[in-house]
């Protein structure tokens, strides 16, 4: 029984390591990313709150596919001419971000969670590409998402759990970044499931995203409730006690028919 329990947990650890294959479409052109792809997926399989119809979306998965591809074909790091400036860059992550993990969730078998050993799996291993690179989630967004300096990343990543902030139903463009970051931060700081706060007893219960990564937002103002007013439309307290919401790492599908 113990040498059959061992069997399974290595098994497990054996498929966790193995490395997400690149989608069997044809090579990527060299140019400029295929957002018309990502689009395509975000308007048919997203919903209004950010929800996927993975269901659907594995069944009808070529425009993924197509654009999760070019991902792992191309990059700022080989293709730096495709991605002229700082916006181009960041646009292009955010994006790239969202989409391998949507892809990893269908290469997953589309669990019903992503806690507990699932997310040592889906984060740290099973390799995804980026550019050429082989590169794990987490490695994305902490070696290579976060170095680029922009707190509001953490309000356009998608991990696709339902803690996650709302997927916008469109591309992040490097024209309309700025617009699309401060759009994004509006939205996820004025949701109640992101900022609450109970005068009574004078505490406000912050998304654990800010207890995550705390010195990102720090670095761009004094505090977490200072950094989260700049976006509320109803101010918090400064004197308020910080208090977070646990994160629901149930995946963020559509209700079923």
């Amino acid at each position: 029984m113990i040498r059959r329990a061992l069997t399974a947990m290595l098994t497990l650890l054996l498929g966790a390591c193995a490395a997400v294959p690149r989608p069997a479409t044809s090579p990527s052109p060299v140019g400029p990313p295929p957002y018309e792809a990502w689009a395509a997926v975000l308007q048919k399989h997203v919903d209004g709150q950010g929800r996927v119809n993975f269901a659907a979306l594995a069944q009808d998965r070529s425009q993924l596919d197509r654009f999760v591809a070019y991902v792992y074909d191309n990059g700022p790091a080989n293709r730096s001419n495709q991605f002229p400036t700082p916006a181009h860059v960041m646009a292009y992550h955010l994006n790239a971000y969202n989409a391998l993990a949507m892809h990893k969730v269908i290469e997953t078998g589309i669990p019903v969670s992503l806690a507990g050993f699932k997310k040592v799996s889906f984060f740290y291993f099973g390799k995804v590409q980026v550019g050429g690179e082989a590169i794990s989630l987490y490695d994305y967004e902490n070696k290579v998402i976060r170095p680029l300096g922009d707190p509001r990343v953490h309000v356009a990543l998608n991990c696709m759990s339902v803690s996650c902030p709302r997927l916008p139903r469109e591309p992040f463009v490097a024209e309309r970044l700025e617009e699309q970051l401060e759009r994004e931060s509006k939205a996820f700081f004025n949701e109640p499931r992101n900022v609450s706060s109970d005068v009574a007893s004078g505490v406000v219960t912050l998304s654990q995203i800010l207890e995550f990564f705390p010195e990102d937002f720090l670095a761009k103002a004094p505090s977490l409730i200072a950094y989260v007013n700049q976006y509320r439309e109803s101010k918090v307290p400064e004197n308020f006690r910080v208090e977070f919401r646990p994160y629901d790492w149930t995946v963020n599908r559509q209700p079923g028919p």
